[in-house]
């Protein structure tokens, strides 16, 4: 899953970013507001946590400019303790949830895990698709009862076409969701994760759509 960090504290959004990669997200950070409007303006994110007090633009200018703007992506917005009126108004502009700071790392990964969840009609964060089963949590994937150690890579794609389900996904879209922008991508990666998968899981699993690009089994 593919998120957009707007934080301008350094220490608090190096600390956001460690633990949400280490639990199975890719992170795209951004500490100006104008920066981050953009961001969200034209790239697909998964979800989004959005500081209110960023530089340049505040967080509630950017989200009610996204929510005009049409776009439908899951916010959770970061809010001084006390500042109950900006919480209020933020909820009201079109966040989807909030936390106070200081927060727990890990608070703001059970949240987003749930707002992901909720934004793809998935209510548990163990998903049952077939003989699989996903487990947000654990970040572990098993088929008839078994467990698989896949690779932090493996794993975000077969989660992100199961919270894409019913969808086909293109290579760039699957690009975009699984690697960093500053990384560097090789042409034929997709591919070759796919194929690793597969191999792993059962080619039954992922479907190619030729020219399209790819989606979960038929019977998923």
């Amino acid at each position: 899953m593919r998120i957009l960090l707007c934080e301008d504290d350094d220490e608090i959004a190096q600390s956001l970013a460690v633990t949400l990669e280490r639990s199975g997200f890719g992170v795209e950070r951004e500490s100006d507001g104008e920066a981050a409007l953009y961001r969200g303006e034209t790239e697909n994110f998964d979800a989004v946590v959005l500081d209110l007090g960023l530089p340049q633009m505040d967080g509630l200018t950017i989200l009610k400019r996204w929510r005009r703007a049409g776009r439908l992506m899951p916010v959770l917005i970061l809010t001084a303790r006390g500042q109950w009126e900006e919480r209020v108004e933020g909820i009201e502009a079109g966040a989807d949830d909030y936390v106070i700071k200081p927060f727990h790392v890990m608070e703001i990964v059970a949240r987003l895990r749930a707002l992901i969840r909720r934004a793809a009609g998935l209510a548990s964060s163990r998903i049952t698709f077939g003989p699989y089963e996903l487990d947000t949590r654990t970040l572990q994937v098993s088929k008839d009862g078994v467990p698989f150690d896949l690779s932090p890579q493996e794993f975000k794609l077969v989660s992100y076409l199961l919270h894409n389900k019913g969808r086909v996904i293109s290579q760039l879209e699957i690009t975009e969701h699984l690697y960093r922008q500053d990384y560097e991508r090789d042409s034929n990666a997709v591919e070759v994760l796919v194929a690793r998968v597969r191999k792993r899981l059962g080619h039954e699993l992922i479907k190619t759509r030729r020219g399209f690009g790819y989606t979960l089994g038929d019977d998923y």
